[in-house]
């Protein structure tokens, strides 16, 4: 099976240095991102950086390295992991995730 490009958004922003293609993001002002700290609720995740602006998947289908726990497919609060991805968390958003590898510590879920 395979989800990828199902219902995918993505918008440019500008960002910092610290944003990297993969990572988590969230705003840090009008038009502007960075990289999502670990346990931030995220915005979207970095798809593509060119000239100090970032293509950022907002939402659709996504597959992360996750940290910590595996999700449980199903609905699941995921928050940033900093570099490394996404972790489950208590206070993040909840997002449907349809699959996790547990072999390669991967999840894919719908932003």
């Amino acid at each position: 099976m395979d989800f990828k490009g199902f219902g995918e958004n993505v918008l440019t922003f500008k960002c910092d240095k610290s944003t990297g293609v993969g990572s988590t993001v969230k705003m840090t002002s009008s038009g502007t991102v960075t990289l999502a700290a670990d346990g931030d609720i995220f915005a979207g995740v970095c798809l593509n950086i060119r000239d100090g602006y970032a293509a950022v998947q907002l939402c659709g289908y996504c597959e992360m390295t996750y940290t910590g726990t595996a999700p449980a497919v199903g609905y699941t609060k995921l928050a940033s992991a900093g570099s490394d991805g996404v972790k489950t968390s208590t206070t993040g958003r909840e997002y449907l995730v349809i699959g996790v590898d547990t072999d390669n510590k991967t999840a894919g879920f719908i932003l």
